[in-house]
């Protein structure tokens, strides 16, 4: 979860839970480039000209996946390049690779999730973040990403704060469960008041 903050709070579901960072839920989602005031992605060609950092490491990975693509890890740092340069749908398809020959991964599975939510398939990013909790119960990013899918993109706010409230019982001193408990505000806050 490197990054995970720009795609969970950005793009939400800051799933990457193979990243360490906690996600920001925001009230509406933003666009698929990020959160005001957050870094933008890593450029894939430098401003002087030249391949940058990123690039070349995706370079470098695909030849390697090229003499061993079945090594799941190289599958992996792919789909985590491809994530951190909100290259969503590439991004889904390494994950995909890596999840073929390692299927229960919750951390991938949270990863490819968030993808799926930055390309607003959120059926899927949803089966994903609850195959993730299944395999892990009590997987905190998961959890917390369910829940900014079902309150920030589907507007489900019951099932949004069933999933945040999860995420705050299974661990109240988390980051996770301080951004839980903002959301459940925030989603509070934005529903129409009742007569």
């Amino acid at each position: 979860m490197k990054r995970t903050a720009v795609a969970i709070a950005a793009a939400m579901l800051l799933g990457a839970c193979t990243r360490d960072q906690p996600v920001q839920a925001a009230p509406v989602a933003p666009p698929p480039q990020g959160l005001p005031g957050a870094p933008p992605p890593p450029l894939l060609v430098q401003p002087q000209g030249g391949l940058s950092e990123v690039a070349q490491r995706i370079q470098a990975t695909k030849a390697a996946l090229a003499k061993d693509p079945k090594n799941p890890a190289l599958w992996v740092s792919l789909g985590n390049d491809y994530f951190d340069t909100h290259q969503a749908q590439l991004s889904v398809d390494a994950y995909a690779k890596a999840l073929e020959l390692k299927p229960d991964d919750p951390d991938v599975l949270t990863d490819q999730g968030v993808m799926y939510r930055e390309l607003k398939q959120f059926d899927r990013a949803l089966a994903n973040f609850q195959k993730a909790t299944k395999l892990k119960p009590g997987h905190l990013q998961s959890l917390f990403n369910a829940g900014v899918v079902y309150g920030f993109d589907l507007h489900d706010v019951p099932q949004a704060v069933d999933a945040f409230n999860r995420v705050i019982a299974a661990d109240p001193n988390s980051p996770q469960a301080v951004q839980a408990r903002a959301s459940i505000r925030d989603l509070q806050q934005q529903a129409p008041p009742t007569r």
